[in-house]
């Protein structure tokens, strides 16, 4: 396993808890890359403990809204772990800001496989959140991986489906880039957030400006999103393999919460259709928007989101 330098202060964007132990620690997934997750677990806790995996948005980092949920969930009684997914973050792999439908969808897994090593941990009681695009990851993992005994898609955004028209423009872009990479030897790179915002700036980039880029709110010199150019080309793999294919086979139970101003919300909902069965819920959280359910404690529904892994991970 890959030796990471980890940063040893507390550089999270959130205040730290005096009511949990917080540890970092590193762990492998199947593909070799050597993942950094931050661990969080109720203070003076001797039982084995229901434990909880959260990681997204889409281009964040386990510091910024992975981490929040994390230290807070771990208040309400449960061994947690937000992760660095591969190629992000304190995590290994190159090139560096990159996914991987499968690689990330396995990232899950492997947290899964290092909490079940750990005694303080009840291995018949894990459960994982995704949050943003995550979601969708969330229960990609969740259809392969039946240890997963329930799920939370957290203002759930879908990465993976996109209609002809949408595709065709988008893998014509990245032929073109690909073709320049090769003549040039160049990588071309963009910036997943705007760098600053006006009265035209699309209502979506706003909302991720005035989170990612905002340094009293969710700014991280290690979040993607926060700053860090990413190669044009190096998310092709959400343009050939949805995510999705399999998530009505999912028997354990499943939680979509989702701010009814959320411009993901119809995405959530469309995610939701698809599960089959009595074991999912939606929630509607109102008044909220997309960004809202990273980072504001007052909105994002921490009680029902423990209550819902309490009584499925009995």
């Amino acid at each position: 396993m890959e030796k990471l330098n980890l940063v040893t202060e507390w550089d999270k964007t959130f205040q730290k808890s005096e009511k949990v132990d917080h540890e970092k620690v590193t762990y492998e997934n199947k593909y070799g890359f050597t993942l950094a997750a931050d661990v969080y677990k109720p203070k003076n806790a001797s039982e084995k403990l229901s434990a909880i995996i959260i990681c997204g948005p889409y281009g964040a980092v386990k510091e910024q809204s992975a981490g929040l949920y994390a230290q807070t969930l771990a208040e309400r009684g449960f061994l947690t772990i937000a992760f660095d997914p591969s190629y992000t973050g304190e995590s290994s792999g190159t090139p560096r800001n990159t996914t991987s439908p499968e690689i990330n969808t396995e990232d899950y897994s492997a947290s899964v496989d290092y909490l079940v090593t750990r005694e303080d941990v009840d291995e018949e009681k894990i459960g994982i959140v995704g949050i943003c695009g995550w979601g969708g990851i969330a229960l990609s993992a969740a259809a392969k991986d039946p240890r997963i005994k329930a799920t939370v898609g957290s203002t759930a955004a879908n990465h993976s489906d996109y209609n002809p028209a949408q595709r065709k423009q988008m893998l014509a872009m990245v032929a073109q880039v690909r073709t320049a990479e090769a003549k040039t030897g160049e990588i071309q790179t963009t910036y997943s957030t705007v760098g600053e915002i006006n009265e035209e700036t699309p209502a979506p980039q706003v909302e991720f400006y005035n989170y990612y880029r905002n340094p009293k709110r969710g700014y991280h010199k290690r979040g993607i999103n926060s700053g860090q150019a990413i190669d044009i080309a190096s998310n092709l793999g959400f343009f050939h393999f949805s995510l999705l294919t399999y998530i009505d086979q999912i028997e354990n139970p499943v939680l979509m919460v989702h701010g009814e101003n959320a411009f993901t919300y119809a995405q959530g909902k469309d995610m939701f259709d698809r599960l089959k069965g009595d074991n999912k819920k939606f929630l509607t959280v109102t008044g909220a928007t997309h960004t809202d359910l990273y980072d504001q404690v007052d909105k994002i529904p921490f009680d029902a989101i423990a209550e819902f892994f309490q009584e499925s991970l009995k």
